[in-house]
C-alpha cells in the first residue's frame, strides 16, 4: 500500500509539472515568435561572448535536474509537493496568460528601441533611489505599476518555461532545514524585497505557523504580496528598502532574499548585506537565491552574456563579476552551503 501511494503521488507531481511545463513552453514560444518578426527599433547591440560550447543535452538535463531535485525534497519532508491544478491556480493563471499576451508586443517594442530608463508619466518616483527608478525588465512602470505586480511571476515563469518555481523551491528546502525538529510559532522569519509575494505565498504554504514579515520598496508589489499572504493572517507584508529596514537589530531567526542582488548597483548590494545582517539573530540563518553565474553553470554562458541586454539588467554583469561568499563574508556572515537549481544559485550563510 506504502509503495503504491507512493508511485500515485510521483505519478501526480510529474503529470503536473509536465503541465505546467508545457502552459509556459508555449508562452515562450509564441514570445519568441513575436521578437522574431521584429518592430521598427535598434538591434541589441553586439558584444563579444565567451568561447563556450552549448550543448543542448547538457542544458535540458539541468532543466529536468531542478525537478527531480524538487521531487527529492518533497519526498524527504523539507516542504510538501505544490498543488499547481489547483482549480484556483487554474483560473488565475489563465488570467495571468491574457495579461502576458496583451502586454507581449510591447515589452519587445520596448527592448528594440532601448527605452530602459523612462518610465511612464505619472509615476511618483522622486522618493525612491535613483537605481530603482527604471523600466526594469522593459516592463511599462519598471517595478512601479501595479500592471507589472501582475505580470511579473508569469514572466519570470514564461522565461524559465515554468521551472522558476521548482528554482524557489531550492531556497524553501533550506528553510525546510533550518526548521527540523523546531517549533515554527517561535521562528521569526523575514522574506527580503520579497516582490509580488510568490515565494512568501510558498514559504506560508509549507510553513504556516511561522511568525513572518516581507517587505518590498515597490508599493505595488507590496499590495500584490499582502494579498498573496491574505490566507495567512499571522503574515505582515511592508513597504520598506533593504538598505534600511524598520526592524530591530538581530530580530530574525532566518532571514530570506530571492532574486534581489542581480537587481542591485554594487554599493547598493553592500549595504543589503550588511542590512540583513544587522537584522538577523546571531546563529540564524540567511538564505540566498539569485542567478547563476558562469561558473555555476558555464553551459549557460551565452544565455547569461545577453541576458541583460534582452531584459534590461542594469546591474547583471556587476552581479557576474560579485564574489558573493565575500561580499557576504565582508557584512558578517559564515558560508554554510551552495547549491545550484538550474538557472537559479542557493546558499546558505550563517550569522555567528
Amino acid at each position: 500500500m506504502a509503495e503504491a501511494k507512493h508511485l500515485l503521488s510521483r505519478a501526480r507531481y510529474a503529470a503536473e509539472q509536465s503541465v505546467r511545463v508545457a502552459w509556459y513552453m508555449a508562452h515562450y514560444t509564441l514570445s519568441k515568435k513575436v521578437a522574431e518578426a521584429g518592430v521598427p527599433g535598434t538591434e541589441p547591440p553586439k558584444r563579444v561572448i565567451p568561447e563556450t560550447k552549448y550543448d543542448p543535452k547538457e542544458a535540458r538535463r539541468a532543466f529536468l535536474d531542478v525537478f527531480a531535485q524538487d521531487l527529492r525534497n518533497i519526498e524527504e519532508g523539507l516542504y510538501p509537493a505544490p498543488r499547481d491544478l489547483d482549480v484556483r491556480k487554474l483560473t488565475r493563471a489563465l488570467d495571468s496568460s491574457r495579461r502576458f499576451l496583451t502586454d507581449l508586443s510591447q515589452v519587445d517594442a520596448r527592448r528594440r528601441k532601448r527605452a530602459g530608463r523612462d518610465l511612464p508619466e505619472g509615476i511618483p518616483a522622486d522618493d525612491l533611489p535613483a537605481y530603482y527608478a527604471q523600466n526594469f525588465h522593459y516592463q511599462s512602470g519598471g517595478w512601479l505599476t501595479e500592471d507589472s505586480a501582475r505580470l511579473y511571476d508569469t514572466q519570470v515563469e514564461v522565461l524559465f518555461t515554468g521551472a522558476a518555481d521548482a528554482m524557489r523551491r531550492a531556497a524553501l528546502a533550506e528553510i525546510g532545514r533550518e526548521l527540523r525538529g523546531k517549533d515554527q510559532r517561535k521562528i521569526k522569519y523575514v522574506d527580503a524585497a520579497c516582490g509580488s509575494g510568490r515565494f512568501l505565498a510558498q514559504t506560508l504554504d509549507a510553513f504556516p505557523r511561522l511568525n513572518a514579515r516581507a517587505f518590498d520598496l515597490s508599493p505595488a508589489y507590496t499590495a500584490a504580496a499582502r494579498e498573496a499572504a491574505k490566507p495567512w493572517p499571522r503574515a505582515d507584508v511592508c513597504t520598506a528598502d533593504i538598505t534600511a529596514t524598520p526592524f530591530p537589530d538581530a530580530h530574525f531567526d532566518i532571514a530570506g532574499s530571492v532574486y534581489l542582488f542581480h537587481e542591485l548597483p554594487p554599493a547598493v548590494r553592500k549595504q543589503a548585506a550588511a542590512e540583513l545582517y544587522r537584522i538577523t539573530k546571531p546563529g540564524g540563518l540567511f538564505v540566498f537565491a539569485d542567478s547563476v553565474q558562469t561558473d555555476d553553470a558555464p553551459v549557460f554562458a551565452r544565455s547569461i552574456e545577453r541576458f541583460p541586454d534582452l531584459f534590461h539588467e542594469p546591474y547583471y554583469r556587476s552581479y557576474q563579476r560579485t564574489d558573493l561568499d565575500a561580499l557576504f563574508a565582508e557584512a558578517g556572515f559564515i558560508a554554510e552551503r551552495h547549491n545550484v537549481a538550474f538557472l537559479t544559485r542557493v546558499a546558505t550563510y550563517r550569522r555567528l
